[in-house]
């Protein structure tokens, strides 16, 4: 064996992607001169169950908290509407007569309930005792190297500093308060919420905050109940129950306790250790009868991570934390501007500036946001993570998955963080049950489906309050089809055949069985579609002007039901069984209505080539095969490319944040860096407070918080992803090397980023030419490359140029590996 200077223990820790060089604190910093005055300007810390925004005040400060468990409603019933499925007939007669507002009427009778909302935890306001009102020398933080906050600033001649973490390991919100001056330190510290609550002293050091949540709560949209919020509504189970405890440890400040929160006189240092828990027990358990005992979960916690000493404390966060993070490093070479504040580089940005370092440390958000909000099973992230302070949150704060939730998890696998996508997993693994009755129900189907919308407790029906909502988004009923892609996809990056065989196959196959049931025979063209179909969320025009959103075969159902189909058939063949399923499988996937070119020369979003509604609509759901789906590429199916380019061309560069983060992704499909880097900027486009005015234009707010408007984390995720996709993407079995390296981005190196069969890749690059690329190779088999430069071997390992299909596309390798090796390939010119 040859020897690399490495030992074996090592080689293995970096094929994992344990190891990684990381950036460093001072480029991953997001500092300010001031306090926050608004939500959008605080800063987001979490572990993955708890989550907090911390605002950085000096005489007052505020922590808004949220807790991944804490939602309205309960189990969903398994009998919705049961008169649903007795409509479909006349739906689809309807639209085979070309009668869409007939079928849409009749539709609306397909709809079941709304998905209930995540809610906040509460607020913990720390009232601190200055003597002087005047503060200078003011600075806060978020460093998300090691996932800490920091505020400091003087008074009266003492420095005052708050240092704050959430821990993963301890399950502890810890703050620590300090001052310059020998017992100068005094506050009080006082915990409330929105919801129900009422405080309770538990000792002379400790309080706890206990409350209900409401057993429902409808939407922000729905503005016709007299009582949106319900404590006790009829016919459903009691709300969750949910504990808030906090602790003050000081050396050697005077602390009293009552109702109204803790007070710490004449300290020098004093910690705040805060934990919470919910009831909720599972989607399928009611949360107060049925429910865990909060009380008891949240004082085990505090009382395990009271013994421990401050240190203790945050270097098992770190350790926990920086396993994850520290997996992979971005640097783009530039002037490095991490000396301004955070939110004035972002003025300069927006103004034209140039900001490398601001780029890649935006990418690196995304990733700390992703640790900091997925890490528990019970619950996925959500519209806004784990942050919310609304008590009706906008659009509930729910699990919308006609695209939100699954941007959500774009960057996961190939940013190197696949574990974070386990919430996801349990989440379709319930909704594969949830979504049976539902089949059932609505369309006398085999299988499971998913619609618009689910949330905590799984639901799957089609939402509206049964007639209330717009199909053009409430019936569309592929949700749970593109949830599967995650999947696949897992086991295509990891090899992982156990996670196939137990978790993934039994919910794709499920699937499939719902899809092969839902289509029927198009009389007009002879081939499956799905009937009625919408576009989320989108409508068509019609000759005589009036608009429409449900037809039949919308190119978006199509290109799902085909990736899933062809996904369940691959996975039949590695396990070696289904032969039967995965032949007819097969043969609808053949009989599917294809990808069809419109006269303008996009592609069609509808089986007929009508135009769009709203021409810049935000959504792009027919270019899904595209991505983040693989249908559609410049090498592999030119003429749909060139189609989907154009489709782009005409809906225009605008949107929402999440909107203009999903054509990020496209141009990066494209191999278009530019176009991609454009859009790139224009994400981060300064909006909130004082800064310019995006409403409906998406941008980012001084938090580097994304604006739907508002904040919706999945244009975060989302941009994360559209980097990567830059620098990296596997289409058609090929790991693309910086197939759309921006001219911006001229030099600069990658580490740890991950690829289909289970590779970790490292890259550097110069003038916009690949230097250096690094496999590390966890499985045996052979490694498909494409290069834009012609690459050499420099240990003579079995690297053996390709034929190239597109030679304009670069150049193609294949490379043997072996379980464990370490493969460095350099530019051959």
């Amino acid at each position: 064996m040859k020897k690399t200077g490495l030992s074996l223990s090592l080689i293995l820790a970096l094929a994992a992607g344990q190891l990684r060089a990381q950036q460093t604190g001072k480029t991953l910093k997001l500092w300010y001169k001031e306090p926050a005055v608004e939500w959008s300007q605080a800063l987001p810390l979490g572990n993955g169950r708890m989550g907090a925004m911390v605002f950085g005040g000096t005489k007052d400060e505020l922590i808004q908290l949220n807790e991944a468990t804490l939602w309205s409603g309960g189990p969903v019933s398994k009998s919705v509407n049961p008169e649903a499925a007795s409509h479909l007939p006349a739906i689809r007669a309807a639209l085979f007569q070309e009668k869409y507002h007939e079928a849409d009427s009749i539709l609306r009778k397909m709809q079941g309930v709304y998905s209930q909302s995540f809610l906040p935890l509460g607020d913990i306001r720390i009232h601190q005792q200055l003597t002087d009102t005047v503060v200078s020398q003011y600075y806060r933080d978020l460093n998300i190297a090691d996932a800490t906050a920091t505020t400091r600033f003087t008074s009266g001649g003492v420095n005052y500093s708050r240092e704050m973490f959430i821990s993963a390991p301890d399950q502890v919100i810890v703050i620590r308060l300090k001052a310059s001056k020998k017992g100068a330190l005094s506050f009080k510290a006082d915990p409330s919420s929105q919801l129900h609550f009422q405080n309770t002293v538990t000792g002379a050091k400790e309080i706890v905050m206990r409350g209900k949540a409401p057993s429902q709560a409808d939407p922000s949209y729905v503005n016709y109940n007299k009582e949106p919020i319900k404590y006790e509504a009829p016919g459903s189970c009691n709300g969750m129950r949910y504990e808030l405890r906090m602790r003050v440890i000081s050396p050697d400040g005077k602390v009293t306790t009552d109702a109204t929160g803790i007070t710490v006189n004449n300290a020098t240092e004093a910690i705040l250790l805060l934990t919470a828990a919910t009831s909720f027990n599972g989607y399928d358990k009611c949360p107060d009868s049925e429910g865990l005992d909060e009380k008891a979960i949240a004082g085990g916690q505090m009382k395990k991570a009271a013994v421990l000493s401050y240190t203790h404390l945050l270097k098992r966060h770190m350790q926990d934390y920086q396993q994850y993070f520290n997996r992979v490093s971005l640097h783009l070479t530039g002037e490095d501007r991490s000396a301004l504040p955070t939110d004035e580089r972002l003025r300069r940005y927006t103004a034209g500036g140039k900001d490398l370092t601001l780029e890649s440390m935006y990418f690196q958000f995304g990733r700390y946001l992703l640790i900091s909000c997925s890490r528990t099973l019970a619950a996925p992230a959500n519209l806004q993570g784990v942050w919310n302070k609304e008590l009706r949150a906008p659009w509930s704060s729910n699990y919308t998955i006609n695209i939100n939730t699954q941007m959500n998890y774009w960057p996961a696998e190939v940013c190197n963080l696949s574990e974070m996508q386990r919430p996801l997993y349990k989440l379709l693994k319930e909704l594969s049950v949830t979504g049976t009755y539902t089949a059932q129900e609505f369309y006398k189907a085999r299988g499971w489906v998913a619609h618009h919308n689910t949330d905590i407790w799984a639901i799957a029906n089609p939402v509206g309050d049964k007639g209330k909502g717009d199909p053009q988004w409430a019936n569309w009923m592929m949700g749970g089809n593109w949830l599967c892609q995650f999947l696949w996809q897992h086991y295509c990056y990891t090899g992982d055949e156990q996670f196939l065989r137990d978790t993934a196959y039994p919910i794709m196959r499920s699937a499939a069985l719902f899809s092969l049931d839902w289509l029927v025979k198009d009389p007009a063209s002879g081939y499956l579609v799905t009937a009625p179909a919408t576009s989320p969320e989108n409508k068509f025009l019609l000759a005589n002007g009036t608009q429409e959103s449900v037809s039949v075969g919308s190119t978006m159902d199509m290109t799902i039901i085909r990736e899933l189909f062809t996904n369940v058939i691959k996975a039949g063949e590695v396990l070696k069984i289904d032969n039967g399923l995965r032949d007819s499988l097969q043969v609808a996937a053949d009989r599917l209505y294809p990808f069809k070119v419109g006269k303008d020369g996009s592609l069609q979003e509808w089986s007929t080539d009508w135009p769009s509604g709203e021409v810049e609509h935000r959504h792009i759901s027919h270019l899904y095969g595209l991505f983040p789906g693989d249908q559609i590429s410049p090498s592999a199916t030119p003429e749909l490319a060139n189609a989907a380019k154009r489709t782009l061309e005409i809906r225009g560069d605008g949107g929402t944040g999440w909107s203009k983060a999903w054509k990020i992704n496209t141009w990066a499909r494209l191999e278009d860096g530019n176009h991609a880097y454009k859009l790139l900027r224009e994400l981060l486009t300064l909006t909130g407070k004082g800064a310019v005015d995006m409403h409906n234009a998406g941008g980012t707010y001084a938090n580097l918080f994304c604006a739907h408007p508002p904040f919706q984390i999945d244009g975060n995720f989302g941009g994360t992803s559209g980097m990567a996709q830059m620098l990296l993407n596997g289409q058609s079995g090929m790991i693309r090397l910086l197939p759309a390296l921006p001219d911006a981005w001229a030099t600069g190196d990658v580490k740890g980023l991950k690829a289909f069969g289970a590779h970790t890749i490292d890259m550097s690059w110069k003038e916009g030419k690949l230097v250096r690329v690094t496999i590390y190779a966890k499985k045996a088999g052979t490694c498909y490359l494409l290069a834009k430069n012609r690459l050499k071997d420099s240990a003579n390992a079995q690297l053996a140029p390709m034929k190239p299909k597109d030679p304009s596309a670069g150049y193609p390798y294949a490379l043997k590996t072996v379980a464990g090796g370490v493969y460095t390939l350099l530019a051959a010119e």
